[in-house]
């Protein structure tokens, strides 16, 4: 069965002015549509047709670059929405709270881990707050479209955050100014959803 485009859940000019309507317009419709439009032929009859995004990211190695790229192409985005909020209230739910503290020390030194990941992640690619097996928390970052899903990802986990930081993601708005992004990033941040990830059984 062909992978479907996710709605965003708000419209393309929720996020302003930290995200811009036009960007997230041409991100949702264009970037993404042509990943999953990609992923979809790369996968069509064969027998990843059936397998869900995080078991064939488990034996991506095996797999072709166009699964490879086009398949994390479709789900780093389709969890990228989910991180974003025009309602982002820095509440955060109790375990998250504590596993925050314990990891980081404090929220605002997640945010300064994450941030420089996000900045200093050469090229294109993704910042991500991971949820290793262990239940331990961790920042990490990828190039192009690779996750910490895939197993060829020198740090392996659940992702409960990311952050795209393709020029896609956000050159028209802040052209070159990368950590402008990032910052603007922390004001809509979906926490609700991030904790809803960390308290999620892994399947």
């Amino acid at each position: 069965m062909a992978f479907k485009l996710p709605e965003l859940g708000f419209s393309y000019d929720a996020l302003e002015p930290h995200i811009d309507a036009k960007t997230m317009e041409i991100h949702h419709t264009k970037h993404h549509a042509a990943y999953l439009k990609k992923f979809n032929a790369a996968i069509e009859n064969t027998a990843l047709e059936n397998k869900t995004p995080s078991a064939i990211f488990a034996e991506i190695s095996k797999h072709s670059d166009a699964v490879r790229n086009n398949g994390g192409g479709f789900f780093n985005h389709a969890m990228f929405w989910q991180m974003l909020s025009p309602h982002s209230q820095e509440k955060l739910e109790v375990s998250l709270a504590d596993a925050i503290t314990k990891y980081f020390g404090t929220l605002d030194k997640l945010k300064e881990e994450f941030s420089n990941a996000a900045a200093t992640q050469f090229g294109s690619g993704w910042a991500w707050l991971v949820k290793k097996d262990n239940g331990e928390l961790v920042v990490t970052s990828s190039p192009n479209q690779d996750n910490p899903l895939m197993d060829i990802a020198p740090i392996k986990g659940t992702p409960i955050l990311c952050l795209d930081v393709w020029e896609h993601a956000y050159y028209l708005n802040y052209q070159n100014k990368r950590p402008e992004y990032i910052n603007a990033f922390w004001k809509v941040v979906n926490w609700d959803k991030v904790s809803e990830l960390f308290n999620k059984e892994k399947s």
